[in-house]
């Protein structure tokens, strides 16, 4: 699929998403580097996370994937350490929260589905454990989002031929790519072929797969996923604004062009499914895609979690700092769907304008805490006052005489 960025890390807050005209041009290849990335950030943000990355371009590509394996995950600033843990298997459980936030009406979906094997039965056989969880950001109205969410299983693991394998190996990698590929865009296509879809509404997609080890996001628009490792955010995903410096080469290199923050003065962002009043024709090429980027990596026992949020909540937060909310949630109550209400919460604290939606997907049974925190919980123990130390030993002594 295609990638036209190393991982960015800063969220960046924009004009919300706005149709006001329509143009249309075509696709070109080019690469990006992490400065150009660096560069696109409009705001202060966290020392930059570890970012995986060996590019693969393809001959057709307009841009690359970011493969990533617990041997290759290497970064411009410092790689990341992979635990050995080829024997590690994650244990999935999620859950989520929305919220309307200060607008009229909720254009928001999402999907949360913990164990896509026993949900699609006889039709999937692949590597266990799996998942499958979705954000939809619309706009321009909720149909094009809802429509995405009803329909996705279909599109995603019918349509496009998902592939079949026991093993998430490199020619099942390669193989998911091409059927989510596909399914973007067939989903791109049938907004088109829908009448009741209004043509001025459109929708952002990122969606995350889990099978065995393998973590796979797709991204078409500036819904973001960022994962937790030790304790740091990893993005997972970039946002496809026109602020970005890549998505803003790709249009203008194509003959659009950037208006205030806008894709041809119309939508605030670059990627998107449906908006086929800005798009040509299905078949003719356009600024907006519905094109995604990949990023995937192997999980370990480093990783505690992943955060699926859309741009409501970047707007207002690092990534790092909704990290942060989950971690502390978890430690406290090991809830998910507490910790994605938590997070939702802070937004509209933060004062956010847009509809809110997050998904938490933890990756073991319970959270565990850190080495430092446990010896820091015996130092605590070890800080009581000398006549409670006196009480206890005198408690333990006459217990252990009984």
């Amino acid at each position: 699929m295609l990638v036209e960025a190393e991982i960015a890390r800063a969220s960046v807050p924009v004009l919300d998403v706005q149709c006001r005209c329509a143009s249309a041009v075509i696709e070109e290849d080019f690469d990006v580097s992490i400065a150009a990335a660096t560069a696109a950030s409009a705001v202060a943000a966290p020392p930059p996370s570890p970012v995986f990355g060996k590019a693969d371009l393809g001959s057709d590509a307009a841009g690359r994937d970011v493969e990533v394996s617990e041997l290759d995950m290497r970064s411009e600033t410092k790689p990341i350490e992979p635990v050995e843990s080829i024997h590690f298997v994650p244990s999935i459980r999620s859950g989520s929260y929305a919220n309307i936030g200060p607008r009229r009406y909720m254009e928001d979906e999402h999907i949360c589905i913990d164990d896509l094997s026993a949900n699609l039965g006889s039709i999937l056989r692949c590597p266990t454990p799996s998942a499958f969880y979705g954000v939809f950001d619309g706009h321009g109205g909720p149909e094009a989002a809802a429509y995405i969410k009803r329909h996705a299983i279909r599109f995603l693991f019918e349509d496009a031929s998902f592939p079949q394998a026991f093993e998430p190996d490199n020619e099942f990698l390669k193989s998911v790519k091409d059927s989510v590929r596909r399914a973007f865009l067939l989903a791109d296509l049938a907004l088109a072929d829908d009448c009741t879809i209004c043509t001025s509404s459109g929708t952002t997609a990122l969606m995350a797969l889990v099978f065995g080890r393998l973590l796979l996001v797709a991204n078409a628009g500036d819904c973001r996923a960022v994962l937790c490792r030790k304790g740091e955010a990893v993005e997972m995903s970039q946002d496809h604004r026109p602020i970005y410096a890549p998505e803003r080469q790709r249009v203008e290199a194509s003959g659009g062009y950037i208006d205030g923050g806008y894709l041809n003065g119309v939508l605030s962002v670059t990627r998107a499914l449906g908006d086929w009043d800005i798009k040509l024709p299905p078949g003719s090429p356009s600024p907006l895609i519905a094109e995604p980027e990949f990023m995937q990596v192997m999980l370990t026992e480093d990783d505690d979690f992943l955060i699926i949020g859309c741009d409501g909540i970047w707007d207002v937060m690092s990534s790092q700092h909704a990290v942060s909310i989950v971690s502390k949630g978890l430690k406290r109550h090991d809830n998910p769907e507490l910790c994605a209400r938590e997070v939702v919460m802070e937004a509209l604290r933060l004062k956010t304008f847009d509809n809110l939606t997050v998904v938490i997907v933890c990756f073991s049974e319970e959270y565990h805490t850190s080495s430092a925190q446990q010896s820091l919980g015996f130092r605590c123990c070890k800080s009581l006052s000398a006549d409670a130390l006196c009480n206890l030993k005198s408690w333990l002594d006459k217990d252990g005489n009984n």
